[in-house]
């Protein structure tokens, strides 16, 4: 039958021709991958970021054992893997991470509650938010790195200054998401909660803090892992504890497994929080 003549009554369409095997192993089309890709997410999904470590830390091993390069340069991860167990059975890194870890939560403790205090009254009054964003935005514009040094001269080089770094890292972000979180609540719902003669603050608890909480707990999630990095950057600035101050002493040592053991201490810690 030729194409574009109507198919008599009766009459089947012809079957798709088939695509012999090496056809498919040269030339895969979409068609033929689609099922098999989620064959295998189903089945394997769960261990490609396994996976996919052990690939890099394959690759890792290969380039340091092969590539020439001195260890101080870049140690392999069976190098990495030993100091950071030697620096674990010493006691100092538990020790370095434990005030690392304390300057973390204080200040994304206190950067949140003040953020969560200052963006629900900036939400409310927009006489407040045009008065004080010009100076928000300029805290913001300032990288932390150039204001670091100027809290550790004035506050000393004590944990306070760590914190401190910590909640002005966490501030901004969890700022604007409350402020977001806040404005986002449906106004018909407020007029509801009106009608009903609700308080400020049963307005506050049963519809405000629910709604938002959402994109609150975003900014939160964003914070927590800033707040590592302040930590961190407070650490380079002027301490003798911490993990920063540890991958200070690694680099003045040439100890370049020392500091790769406590980035990826950082890193674990920061996927934690």
């Amino acid at each position: 039958m030729k194409e574009g003549q109507p198919r008599p009554p009766g009459c089947a369409a012809a079957p798709p021709p088939k695509r012999p095997l090496w056809g498919f192993l040269l030339v895969p089309d979409e068609a033929d991958l689609k099922p098999l890709v989620v064959k295998l997410l189903k089945r394997y999904g769960r261990w490609l970021p396994l996976i996919s470590a052990g690939l890099a830390l394959l690759i890792w091993q290969l380039v340091s054992q092969f590539g020439g390069l001195p260890a101080f340069i870049l140690p392999s991860p069976l190098a990495v893997a030993a100091r950071f167990w030697k620096a674990l059975v010493e006691g100092a890194l538990l020790r370095h991470v434990g005030v690392t870890l304390l300057e973390v939560v204080l200040g994304l403790l206190a950067g949140s509650l003040t953020a969560m205090f200052l963006g629900y009254w900036l939400a409310r009054s927009r006489l407040l938010e045009k008065v004080l964003s010009p100076y928000l935005v300029a805290s913001q514009a300032i990288p932390i790195v150039a204001v670091a040094p100027l809290l550790v001269i004035w506050f000393g080089p004590g944990m306070f200054s760590k914190v401190l770094i910590c909640a002005l890292t966490v501030f901004f972000p969890v700022l604007v998401n409350t402020v977001v979180g806040l404005r986002a609540v449906p106004e018909n719902l407020r007029d509801l909660m009106r009608a009903l003669r609700a308080s400020r603050g049963q307005m506050l608890r049963h519809l405000e803090i629910p709604a938002a909480l959402p994109v609150f707990l975003g900014g939160l999630r964003v914070g927590a892992t800033l707040s590592v990095i302040g930590a961190v950057v407070g650490e380079f600035v002027g301490a003798d504890r911490g993990l920063g101050f540890l991958i200070n002493v690694g680099r003045g040592q040439y100890d370049t497994a020392l500091v790769f053991a406590a980035i990826f201490t950082l890193i674990a810690l920061a996927m934690l929080l």
